[in-house]
């Protein structure tokens, strides 16, 4: 660990050795040439069709992760039914692309209208989101938690119900239009946006009530608002993910949106960290992959989640990165503040840990 710290302070500082201009434009540099990779790699052949799919996952359950760190992680309330949300933006993509749109002429065009169809997705579960938030946020407490648990278990419901879109057999006939590409995409622009979001003075709403919601509302803050803005956009980051999940599997089923999924979320978000979008990157990606390294337990491995999620909250509630965050995700004018409260708190835990001096001074 000494070592890695080690190698990490030579690159930070050979890093901070650089020109400004060329710090400034490191990042978007970076951004596009990942960009480029991920149209080019798959086309090349240098990834097979198995490891582009464990990529898309990644970059879908990123997208989930960060968008449900955005209620539980930076408001501090506890929602438990994301992937309802994720059905809703799943069905919706889907109806769109396969009947939608050949109904209205536009068969040939779908592969181009496909953010289009996730767009409308997201905005159907954002709508779903509202209908959900204006009772839950009368109240406070746990009783979010409480509804979004019924609600994902009436969307399952619900949807297995309807026969006109496949009931529990599931719907299908959906083109295969996420690709790495798109899905790197979308990871970008959400991230962006919840940063921006996060970083804004709506976030700073956002972020005391999780800290205070009684002095939160005495200094102007409309709590209630804040709330019920805050779940409606990660109700629809969450419909977005689900349009990208329905158009790589190609067929989707209520079974997909089961309880089990939303406890997935909830184990990416609170192993990576709450409060953190570097968090629900890094979590997202090992529980991920994780996963998929035990695939040969079969059906045992789903017991990996639920159970890493209780010891998750016994041992390190916070996570990996809980209320931290990687540096390029905190924007330029906000660091300098970042790194001296970071200094500031090393400071106050050496001075904590120093031993008290026996007796008086030497004057």
């Amino acid at each position: 660990m000494n070592a890695l710290r080690a190698f990490w302070n030579r690159v930070r500082l050979f890093y901070e050795s650089w020109p400004p201009l060329l710090r400034r434009l490191f990042v978007p540099a970076l951004l596009v040439l990942f960009f480029i990779l991920a149209l080019v790699l798959p086309q090349a052949g240098v990834l097979n069709l198995y490891q582009q799919q464990v990529l898309i996952y990644v970059g879908i359950n990123i997208i989930l992760a960060a968008s449900l760190n955005l209620v539980n992680g930076y408001m501090g309330e506890f929602s438990v039914g994301h992937a309802g949300f994720m059905a809703v933006g799943a069905y919706v993509a889907s109806i769109l692309t396969v009947w939608a749109f050949p109904r209205w002429g536009l068969g040939e065009y779908i592969p181009y209208l496909f953010p289009v169809a996730l767009l409308l997705g997201g905005a159907a579960a954002g709508l779903t989101g509202l209908v959900v938030a204006f009772p839950s946020f009368r109240t406070r407490g746990d009783y979010l938690a409480i509804v979004t648990l019924a609600w994902n278990m009436i969307v399952k419901s619900v949807l297995e119900n309807i026969d006109a879109i496949g009931g529990p057999r599931g719907f299908m006939g959906m083109q295969k239009l996420t690709t790495v590409a798109w899905v790197y995409v979308w990871v970008v622009v959400t991230i962006y946006l919840l940063r921006n979001l996060v970083y804004s003075n709506y976030g700073r709403g956002i972020l005391s009530i999780r800290e205070d919601e009684i002095a939160s509302s005495l200094v102007s803050v409309d709590t209630r608002k804040v709330k019920i803005t805050t779940f409606v956009v990660a109700s629809f980051f969450a419909g977005i993910a689900g349009g990208l999940f329905a158009h790589i599997i190609q067929f989707i089923n209520p079974r997909s949106f089961s309880i089990l999924k939303s406890t997935d979320v909830l184990v990416m978000v609170y192993l990576g960290g709450i409060g953190s979008l570097g968090g629900s990157i890094l979590g997202a990606t090992v529980y991920t992959v994780l996963l998929e390294l035990l695939r040969p337990l079969q059906v045992w491995r789903w017991v990996v989640g639920p159970l890493l999620l209780v010891l998750l909250m016994i041992f390190r509630p916070r996570g990996i990165m809980g209320m931290r965050e990687w540096r390029f995700l905190v924007p330029r004018e906000e660091r300098s503040q970042a790194i001296a409260s970071i200094k500031e708190h090393i400071r106050r835990k050496r001075e904590a840990a120093a031993p008290v001096p026996v007796g008086g001074s030497s004057d």
